[in-house]
């Protein structure tokens, strides 16, 4: 218990913000360390309180330990150099010596003075000793910290100068030993001069945090709490004196016109490097972008970034489009791949709340669950971004991003462009300049973890899961004529995924669409609207993606509140961007809602009727649906990217559906001028809206049951013998779609849609059973079904059954009827 206590103490001081605390007696004033849980959690008892003080003053001892012996590396080197400053072969001069190592030996003596008179108190424990006078005394020895912080940056500069010019000091600054503390296995580690040189202006704060823990956890009536609170007075005051000397989010460094440098954007970015994918936090301060990565740290200690690259933005360009560079080949997993890791992860978090229910979150397991769900999260964000952004340095160094979206890639572009407007001079960082603006990263930044659910705390929103329902009706504001669409995308597992595009509305300024798309959303958060303009021009062919390059005319963003989305009626709403407005309304449907199969009274028609009687009417084997829209598909659709898994625009499949219930004559020419993403997407809805599954509810359970076998051979008799046993209609229709599907799949390499991508969009819409014959109990399933972490689970089952078939060698209907297996459905 104590090492958990004195590791959460650690973290805490480590990473508390005392630069703007206010006074002491105002607890709100923003900045001052807040009540955790943990500090509650002791506060109500004086001996528990008495006790935190004690760990709260070991973590601090030992810390000073460790400060100690850096002190005294620092120390170590400079005896001899000034012992041969005053001989022939000097390898610094005395002043040089005496600038370098300012201060150190009184800082030295000071801390091992406090140090000597605490670990006694520390040693043979009494909760009424005082040990508040040691604090008071250190507090009021700071003032030779400000004569190190006066000194320090030439200090730095000297010894980095004296490095250049002599390498016999270079290899002494490089290699400084510090001791471990005494009950360390290892003896020393090697840490550099410059490293070390640091630590003082690093240490002057954790004094101050350190007061405002012990005061917490001392009574008020104790002797100790007014000398605390004094010696916390001395030591805030001595901050607010020398602030702007330590505080790198108020000076960090200036640029080489004088100007302060502020960082403007970050963000975590996927970089192409050496040829693997690797997570980097990129900074885009006013004169250079910084590419860092964050280190490895023990438990508990405070996070820290070692620089990979920097570029000043003087130097910086883009990708041009007749660049001759040819960019490296971007591995993309397949799509399957991503959506199985999307499946365990909400496998995964399912589990976390049964775990939570069982054991009230007391549970080890629950723990170890989020931290697999992290793994898995990590993995997605760094495999599933495939959009290239390249930055050149004008002296031939480039680099490569891949982002999820072109949203992203504007906005960096855009920021970067807008800052290179200004007059900016290129600059060229010393070690240490980089080494301080590098350390500075954690204070500035905006973007502090990834985005990964395992990082939001259990009372942020989970979003929304089921399907929003998107009308992007018109746009104005633009100034001259041009071809203009729209694409959609929406928030997934913490990136962005493009799932709609509007037709392109040619020559306008006021493009008008009207155009409905229905986006299924996992966990979603928020809706982009993105407006482009089509370029027909070929000569433009941007060499990372092979695409012509369309220019972003405006984007923007709304949150996806659920309180408004999920109101019966539209909601109609306007997104700015760049003086462009695009008009568009939303609403919102549960995936239960939209996916439930309801038996239909109606005899007409085909939609909602069952296969049977559609067939039985027609006199046909295969409904007339089915057949049009799949030749269709095959005709001008096979080479669509996405086929199948792109929205096609809701009011043209709407008025598909419409014809085909109507029988209309015109349904051939419809077919002929209708978009090739409607068309799919009517003859999903179709599956989707029959009364029963394709497969039928009757041999649901035995599907279910027949994939989970383990034995090949098992398997083959059984997943064969259920095909069988299916009526004719829905059997022959089935197979019909299958090879359908298959001759899709056999052009993967042009349109992205494996037969694991066909079986993840078609699995559920063929299995998924009516839900009369859930609520009757006719099929066992958990009773939270709609549930979409319990959904994830049932239609990983469902597209194995469909993967089975679309894996398996053709099926012939003749041949399957010819053979007879002796094999119960009863699995």
């Amino acid at each position: 218990m104590e090492e958990e206590v004195l590791c959460y103490l650690d973290k805490v001081l480590e990473n508390e913000d005392v630069f703007e605390c206010g006074d002491l007696e105002s607890p709100r004033t923003p900045g001052c360390m807040l009540m955790t849980p943990v500090h509650r959690q002791f506060r109500g008892d004086i001996e528990k309180g008495l006790e935190m003080k004690k760990l709260v003053l070991s973590g601090f001892l030992a810390s000073e330990e460790i400060y100690i012996n850096q002190l005294e590396a620092l120390l170590l080197p400079m005896r001899p150099l000034k012992a041969t400053a005053t001989t022939s072969q000097p390898v610094l001069t005395i002043q040089q010596v005496e600038t370098i190592f300012y201060k150190i030996q009184d800082i030295f003596e000071i801390h091992k003075e406090f140090y000597d008179a605490l670990l006694p108190h520390i040693q043979q424990w009494d909760e009424k000793v005082a040990v508040g006078h040691l604090f008071k005394k250190l507090a009021s020895q700071l003032g030779v910290y400000k004569a190190f912080v006066d000194n320090y940056k030439t200090a730095v500069e000297t010894a980095e100068k004296c490095s250049q010019a002599n390498t016999q000091f270079q290899k002494i600054s490089e290699n400084l030993k510090v001791k471990g503390p005494k009950d360390s296995k290892d003896c020393t580690t090697n840490v550099t001069m410059e490293a070390l040189l640091y630590k003082p202006i690093d240490r002057v704060t954790r004094s101050t945090l350190v007061l405002h823990d012990l005061l917490k956890h001392t009574p008020k009536d104790h002797p100790d709490f007014p000398l605390l609170q004094d010696a916390l007075r001395i030591s805030q005051n001595f901050l607010s004196s020398i602030n702007e000397e330590i505080d790198p989010r108020r000076t960090a460094i200036t640029t080489p016109k004088g100007e302060a440098r502020q960082l403007v954007k970050d963000g975590f970015l996927v970089e192409m490097s050496e040829g693997s994918r690797k997570l980097r936090h990129i900074f885009l301060f006013t004169d250079l972008l910084l590419c860092a990565k964050m280190k490895k740290t023990s438990a508990g200690r405070q996070q820290q970034y070692e620089c990979k690259w920097y570029i000043p933005l003087a130097d910086l360009t883009f990708q041009l489009l007749d660049d001759s560079d040819v960019c490296p080949h971007i591995q993309v997993l397949p799509e399957h791949e991503i959506e199985e890791i999307k499946i365990k992860i909400s496998v995964i978090k399912s589990d976390i709340q049964k775990e939570k229910k069982a054991l009230k979150g007391q549970s080890r397991n629950v723990e170890r669950l989020r931290k697999k769900m992290n793994e898995q999260e990590s993995w997605l964000l760094l495999h599933s971004p495939t959009i290239p952004f390249r930055i050149h340095n004008k002296h031939g160094k480039s680099y490569l991003f891949l982002l999820s979206s072109d949203y992203e890639r504007s906005e960096w572009r855009e920021s970067i462009q807008k800052l290179q407007k200004k007059d900016l001079q290129t600059c060229q960082l010393s070690s240490v300049e980089l080494q301080v603006l590098t350390s500075s990263c954690c204070k500035l930044r905006t973007v502090h973890n990834i985005p990964v659910t395992s990082n939001k705390d259990d009372e942020e929103t989970s979003g929304l899961y089921g399907f929003l329902h998107v009308i992007v009706h018109s746009a104005k504001g633009f100034k001259e004529s041009a071809n203009l669409y729209c694409t959609l995308e929406v928030d997934s597992y913490g990136y962005f995924v493009s799932k709609a595009k509007t037709r392109v509305f040619r020559d306008t300024t006021e493009p008008q669409w009207n155009e409905e798309f229905e986006i299924e959303l996992e966990g979603s958060q928020c809706l982009r609207i993105l407006c482009y303009e089509k370029c027909y021009d070929k000569t433009k062919l941007n060499k990372d993606d092979n695409e012509i390059v369309d220019i972003i005319m405006g984007k923007g963003q709304v949150q996806l509140d659920p309180q408004t989305v999920q109101s019966k009626n539209w909601h109609v709403d306007v997104i700015e961007m760049n003086g462009i407005k695009v008009e568009f309304s939303m609403k919102f449907t549960s995936r239960d809602l939209s996916l439930k199969r309801t038996p239909s009274k109606k005899q007409s028609g085909v939609f909602g009727v069952k296969i049977s009687i559609v067939t039985k009417r027609e006199r046909s084997k295969v409904p007339y649906i089915v057949r049009q829209c799949i030749e269709e598909v095959e005709k001008r659709g096979i080479d669509e990217v996405g086929i199948y898994r792109i929205s096609g625009v809701a009011t043209d499949i709407q008025a598909l559906k419409a014809a085909f219930d109507t029988n209309s004559k015109d349904i051939l020419v419809m077919l002929s001028d209708m978009d090739i993403n409607a068309i799919a997407g009517t003859l999903k809805l179709y599956f989707r809206e029959l009364p029963e599954p394709l497969l039928t509810d009757r041999l649901y359970p035995a599907f279910m049951e027949g994939i989970a076998l383990s034995d090949p051979a098992a398997k083959e008799n059984c997943m064969m013998h259920l095909l069988r046993s299916l009526p004719d209609p829905n059997l022959i229709t089935f197979l019909s779609l299958l090879e359908h599907l298959k001759r899709v799949a056999d052009k993967e390499p042009i349109n992205k849609m494996s037969l694991h991508n066909l079986g993840t969009v078609f699995g559920p819409t063929l299995l998924r059973p009516s839900e009369s014959e859930v609520t009757k109990g006719h099929i066992t399933l958990a009773s939270d079904i709609w549930s979409h972490d319990v959904m994830a689970q049932v239609s990983v089952t469902w597209v194995q059954v469909l993967l089975y078939y679309l894996q398996h060698p053709p099926i012939s209907f003749a041949e399957l009827k010819r053979n007879t297996l002796y094999f119960s459905t009863d699995v």
